[in-house]
């Protein structure tokens, strides 16, 4: 059994900074790519990231790129999500995940975290 555990989440300030954190237990899933997604209640859930586990390749959603930086600690198991420069358009329920095909293509995935709030206010 996969679990799946965000932290980090919080209330900021636009133009500040915040890192999340998505720490995976119970298998190292090697062969998965892991990601996060973020969902603003109404609307569907969206790609934000993701990165291949063993070969390290990113994906951003356009939205994102060049303020947001997804990295991966081998050793840890963990996700890492660093936002900067963030916008109140930012400000969603951020859930980590992971499956084999995860990708901008599909909000489908095999494994969930519980989700983490990200509020900005301007």
């Amino acid at each position: 059994q996969v679990q799946l555990v965000e932290s980090g989440g919080g209330l900021v300030q636009a133009g500040g900074s915040l890192r999340l954190s998505c720490a995976a237990s119970g298998r190292t899933l090697s062969s998965y790519t892991r990601g996060w997604f973020r969902q603003v209640p109404g609307k569907e859930r969206e790609f934000v990231a993701a990165i291949n586990w063993s070969a390290g390749t990113t994906d951003y959603a356009d939205s994102v790129k060049g303020r947001f930086t997804i990295s991966r600690d081998i050793a840890k198991n963990t996700v890492y999500l660093q936002m900067n420069s963030l916008k109140p358009e930012d400000t969603a329920v951020y859930y980590c995940a992971a499956a084999t095909n995860l990708g901008r293509w599909s909000t489908a995935a095999t494994y969930w975290g519980q989700g983490t709030q990200v509020t900005v206010f301007s």
